[in-house]
């Protein structure tokens, strides 16, 4: 004990790491060598190591957090937990260390509570005690803490197994713990929606403490989706469905953080990525159809998007439920929101390609018919343009603009009329001209290479519309 004290006690730069190294495995071999000793014996030793290791964990740097962490490892890998029961209780005691405003020991201390996961399902009442502590620190103000906190809460919910028999188990339910943060999440969204984050009076800039503590709980929900769908046994759980429309509508608080958003994306994609059973499905199908109904058009938006990947990655499940996707993604092809609408013409069109969706003739007459809806309406005897019309029209015009893209590579029966009915639009609005133009552009581009093949499905009159078309006027300046 002379020896390590010694060991950890080093001021010497050069040798700190190599000391701090040496002091972890020699008590990892200490520990493992003692696990059949008598219970006076471990008595003795522990009533030593405890102290030391306290102080050897308080006075950690950044080089030696990895020794220790490796030292824990070795301690705990393939053993019985009932023989290493103090070194649990040791973690615990770390568990329940107060919080200091050092953020380097902060981390280190949760990195160490980390190696607990060498002993997987054995000890599902650690596993409690760790999930009912840490659920009470998402809102942690260090970063680098929060992150540690969401994978060890995942850890300890990633043995929530549902087993063939049907019966209860031990270990942390995902589904309870997502009803318990489920309220919390809602209040943090409602306070970055009504709070700004940084209130700006003349020079100075105040961070509101509220405002910042609802972003880091959201922060670390979103770090925590991400970690249960890469760390869990099974796909998916009911409750991960039930935060889905939060996951939607977080989507305008982050509209402004590339980083937080390009998480938040991802979260969502992970559990579109899962394999689904068709209850799970249904379920996600209806939390979708509740989105779309928000008055958030971020929201709308990131459910449409979510509902392409979802059936791309379950294509064969999704099957029974594509009427009712079909409805969905052709309501919002009317949405009021120019956004909303483009993505829903998107995805109807990689609908239109896997075959998900059929092209049906009622579906092309539907479109034709709404294309030609007149958006100018007289008020006081004047004609002005009507939004809720030119919204009709656009609709119609990004219909057939799926029907276009559904065919990237090939020229299927239907293209050379649809692509002479856009043709038809160039003297409309902005908006309806601008997504006639890129559908135009991407259909240029991916039949160019094929192009004389592709041609030859077109007549004459059609080709030099749509040459007319494809060129632009400022060619010829």
């Amino acid at each position: 004990m002379e020896q390590l004290n010694a060991l950890i006690r080093v001021d010497i730069k050069e040798k700190q790491e190599a000391s701090q190294r040496v002091a972890a495995e020699i008590v990892a071999g200490m520990i493992r060598g003692s696990k059949y000793w008598t219970l006076e014996m471990l008595d003795e030793l522990w009533s030593k190591l405890t102290p030391f290791l306290n102080e050897a964990c308080k006075n950690l740097s950044s080089e030696a957090v990895l020794d220790w962490c490796y030292g824990f490892w070795l301690i705990m890998a393939d053993v019985d937990p009932r023989r290493m029961y103090r070194v649990i209780e040791f973690m615990h005691s770390l568990i329940n260390t107060p919080s200091t405003t050092n953020t380097l020991i902060e981390t280190s201390r949760w990195h160490l509570v980390q190696k607990l996961e060498n002993f997987e399902w054995r000890i599902p009442a650690v596993w409690h005690a760790i999930n009912d502590h840490a659920k009470d620190m998402l809102a942690h103000p260090y970063k680098s803490v929060r992150e540690y906190i969401a994978s060890i809460l995942c850890i300890s919910l990633s043995h929530d197994i549902t087993l063939p028999n049907g019966q209860s188990k031990r270990h942390p339910s995902v589904d309870l713990f997502s009803n318990g943060i489920h309220e919390r999440l809602q209040q943090a969204i409602d306070i970055c929606e009504r709070t700004p984050l940084a209130n700006i009076s003349g020079e100075s800039m105040e961070i509101d403490p509220k405002a910042c503590q609802a972003l880091n709980f959201i922060e670390t929900i979103i770090e925590l989706c991400i970690e249960i769908a890469s760390r869990s046994l099974q796909p998916i759980k009911h409750g991960i469905i039930r935060l889905f429309p939060d996951l939607c509508n977080i989507e305008s608080i982050v509209a402004n953080d590339q980083s937080i958003r390009d998480r938040l994306t991802l979260s969502r994609m992970c559990i579109a990525a899962s394999y689904l059973h068709v209850s799970f499905i249904e379920a996600l199908i209806e939390q979708i159809e509740y989105v779309c109904t928000n008055s958030k058009w971020h929201a709308r938006c990131a459910a449409i998007e979510f509902a392409q990947h979802m059936v791309f990655f379950n294509l064969f499940n999704a099957r029974p439920f594509a009427s009712r996707i079909r409805e969905l993604i052709l309501k919002c092809l009317f949405d009021e929101q120019f956004e909303v609408r483009t993505i829903a013409s998107v995805t109807l069109a990689g609908f239109y390609q896997c075959g998900f969706i059929e092209i049906v003739k009622e579906d092309l007459n539907y479109f034709r018919l709404m294309r030609k809806t007149n958006y100018f309406i007289k008020v006081d005897g004047k004609k002005v343009t009507s939004a809720e019309y030119i919204i009709k029209r656009h609709g119609g015009v990004l219909g057939l603009c799926a029907m276009v893209l559904s065919s990237p590579y090939d020229i299927s029966i239907h293209v050379p009329d649809v692509l002479m009915l856009l043709c038809e639009h160039s003297q409309d609005p902005n908006l309806i001209q601008k997504s006639i133009k890129n559908t135009l552009s991407e259909f240029r581009r991916t039949h160019h290479d094929s192009w004389q093949e592709h041609r030859e499905k077109f007549t004459k009159d059609q080709l030099v519309i749509l040459a007319d078309f494809l060129i632009s006027p400022n060619y010829y300046a």
